[in-house]
């Protein structure tokens, strides 16, 4: 190890004591109760609360993913889905934030994105919950595999170790972190991980412009490119049978660009609509102290992810500027690497580890965030709530289930999902870009529609809620499996059509069935008229 990669190293190593003694602090607070260890006991601020719902959703595929996307085929993929972020973030805030905030207290004190939708529609047979935390620990289970490749492509690249051995090393600490101090650790670490973020993304833009000869210099090599700096249509590298782009006298060759159409811009733009289902999101919702504080935290929010997305995605096109054809850039995967080389090569090492440390920010604070929603859900929304299971745990430990029991299985969930994570993310080709992609349309279309409507249409009822639930993630899997692989009107973004499906479904029983009881309705009116 080199001076140099000395240095970054010691600079992320700083920072990784930083983050573990956050966890520390908060480790005793959070083992109180299952409230504060799975919410914090609703004591987020505003500024904790918008800071940290963006850098838990952003994950490092922000700094890795979307900057390789442009890097790779232009803005016209990555800028249509920022595009739709933004706005979803917006909406998400504007319209969920304070309705869910009131509901979730008034329904029961739910803690949990399953025990809301149950308490919501008074189900005695927990079917909601079972099937809520079942699609969750599979769909967290594949998000944290992306972050766990993150960690891998990231101290690979840096330090020259095997990928392999680098995914556990990612994975050992995000686990141990996430053990000690559940949701506030989470909750201000990643306060404190936004914040890393917005500067690696700002310092990489403004040095990466100024190493490339300038905002000119940089548009003046897009062009050349043919469909690179158009959002109608897509550049198309050319590449070989093991999807390596060729280059030519150290020219990276494109055939002609390829159309963008107006279905394929309809589809990315539904990226947004991902937001209303995304349980990292809405438990900031439901964690903030104060309802009135989610008007501030409304435009934290917005202000930081608008920042934060249009970086992004500038830094892919500043990347095909100054490494063109660089050897480690020439797969679709390997272009996600782009804002590694651009922080080694423009940056002082210990500004790069500092940078660097941006990228080890945005995987630590969404895999905790995976990692802690995906095993309470099976602790708390599958084990403490199955009269089987509770029978064999008394039988085992001679005492009934109590909130320590109930994290004690959390956090052995928590490894089990782990270990399942690596396993997903052992293939070094993977292109973090479309793991994510799968696991947000799979919250997007499960949770989302029946979001929406359990706060917004008094008349949905309990069948109707479980069938939006199943279609759409039954959606999400035969369109990206079967459907997809046609191409044609097949080829747009699974989130769309799977989300449009689970809302037909809601709206079709719920008017076909019974309507809902006088106390669910009741209840309802008395969530939206609720104060704290």
């Amino acid at each position: 190890m080199d001076s140099s990669t000395l240095k970054i190293f010691l600079a992320m190593a700083g920072y990784m004591l930083i983050v573990i003694g956050i966890g520390l602090f908060y480790a005793k607070r959070s083992n109180k109760s299952t409230e504060d260890y799975f919410i914090g006991g609703r004591s987020l601020g505003p500024w904790v609360a918008a800071m940290s719902a963006e850098a838990s959703d952003m994950s490092g595929w922000l700094l890795m993913g979307l900057p390789g996307v442009a890097y790779w085929c232009g803005i016209a993929d990555a800028a249509w889905t920022a595009i739709g972020l933004a706005v979803g973030t917006y909406i998400n805030w504007l319209i969920v934030a304070k309705r869910l905030r009131k509901y979730s207290t008034v329904a029961g004190n739910a803690i949990t994105i399953p025990e809301f939708f149950s308490n919501r529609y008074h189900e005695k047979k927990n079917i909601i919950m079972t099937l809520s935390a079942v699609f969750i620990l599979i769909f967290f289970t594949v998000y944290a595999s992306s972050c766990f490749v993150t960690c891998g492509k990231l101290f690979s690249t840096l330090f020259g170790y095997s990928y392999h051995s680098m995914l556990i090393v990612g994975a050992v600490f995000v686990v141990v972190y996430t053990f000690l101090g559940g949701f506030l650790a989470e909750s201000a670490s990643d306060f404190m991980q936004a914040v890393v973020m917005i500067f690696a993304l700002v310092a990489i833009l403004v040095t990466g412009t100024i190493n490339a000869g300038g905002i000119s210099a940089v548009i003046e090599n897009a062009k050349a490119i043919p469909g690179y700096l158009s959002l109608t249509s897509i550049a198309t590298p050319i590449t070989d049978a093991a999807g390596v782009q060729q280059v030519v006298n150290g020219v990276p060759q494109f055939g002609e660009a390829s159309k963008y159409g107006l279905l394929t811009i309809l589809s990315t733009l539904s990226w947004g609509l991902g937001y209303f289902g995304v349980p990292q999101v809405l438990l900031r919702f439901m964690a903030i102290r104060k309802v009135d504080e989610l008007k501030k935290s409304r435009r934290i929010a917005t202000v930081w992810v608008v920042i934060s997305l249009f970086a992004a995605v500038a830094i892919g096109v500043i990347g095909r500027t100054i490494f063109p054809a660089e050897a480690n850039l020439l797969t679709s995967g390997g272009a996600e690497s782009i804002f590694i080389n651009l922080s080694e090569h423009l940056l002082p090492a210990i500004l790069a580890g500092v940078v660097m440390a941006g990228i080890l920010a945005a995987t630590i604070s969404s895999s905790d965030s995976y990692l802690l929603i995906a095993s309470s859900a099976f602790a708390k929304n599958i084990y403490e709530k199955s009269s089987s299971v509770a029978k064999v745990h008394d039988k085992i430990f001679h005492k009934s289930m109590d909130d320590k029991s109930v994290m004690l299985v959390s956090r052995m969930a928590l490894i089990l999902i782990s270990l399942l994570g690596v396993v997903i993310a052992w293939d070094e080709d993977s292109v973090i870009f479309d793991i994510v992609s799968f696991a947000w349309s799979g919250f997007g279309a499960t949770f989302g529609p029946i979001m929406l409507f359990s706060l917004f249409w008094k008349r949905t009822t309990y069948p109707g809620a479980i069938a939006g639930m199943v279609s759409g993630a039954a959606t999400v899997f035969i369109w990206k499996l079967a459907l997809k692989p046609l191409g044609g009107v097949f080829a747009i973004y699974e989130l769309l059509p799977a989300f449009l499906v689970s809302c037909l479904f809601i709206v079709v029983v719920s008017l076909l069935t019974k309507k809902p009881s006088q106390e669910i309705c009741d209840e309802f009116d008395k969530a939206k008229a609720f104060e704290d």
